[in-house]
């Protein structure tokens, strides 16, 4: 298990966000997503402009085992989406809080971190989920 980064916040779904300097939002899943996952061979990412309510689909990802919805913790406009993934998904599972990110989004509305979990939080969820 790797270290969570310390600046994002976590979703029960096992995405993760982050604050970026301008105002948008960078959503990706958790190495916990992607190691369950297992060894990933096709995203299906949004379309730039697209609306995306909090809680609804806004990208696919499947592996060798499965396919599974990712969701939006945030309602948003999708500003940039990780073109790479295309040709390379296995990034999310190299990679998953780094150059594994799948979209950026323009947040609707203020963020309600009560509705997320800070990394302590998400680390407790993992550790019941283990037990």
């Amino acid at each position: 298990m790797s270290e969570l980064p310390g600046d994002l916040l976590y979703t029960n779904d096992h995405e993760w966000l982050r604050r970026e300097d301008d105002g948008s939002v960078t959503i990706g899943i958790t190495d916990h997503a992607a190691t369950s996952l297992g060894d990933l061979v096709y995203v299906e990412l949004p379309e730039v402009g697209q609306d995306v309510e909090s809680g609804g689909e806004m990208a696919v990802v499947e592996s060798v085992k499965a396919a599974s919805d990712v969701y939006a913790p945030i309602a948003g406009e999708v500003n940039a989406v990780n073109e790479e993934l295309a040709d390379d998904p296995e990034k999310i599972n190299s990679e998953p809080y780094g150059e594994g990110w799948i979209v950026r989004m323009t947040p609707h509305d203020a963020i309600d971190e009560s509705e997320l979990m800070s990394p302590d939080a998400y680390q407790q969820l993992l550790d019941e989920l283990e037990d």
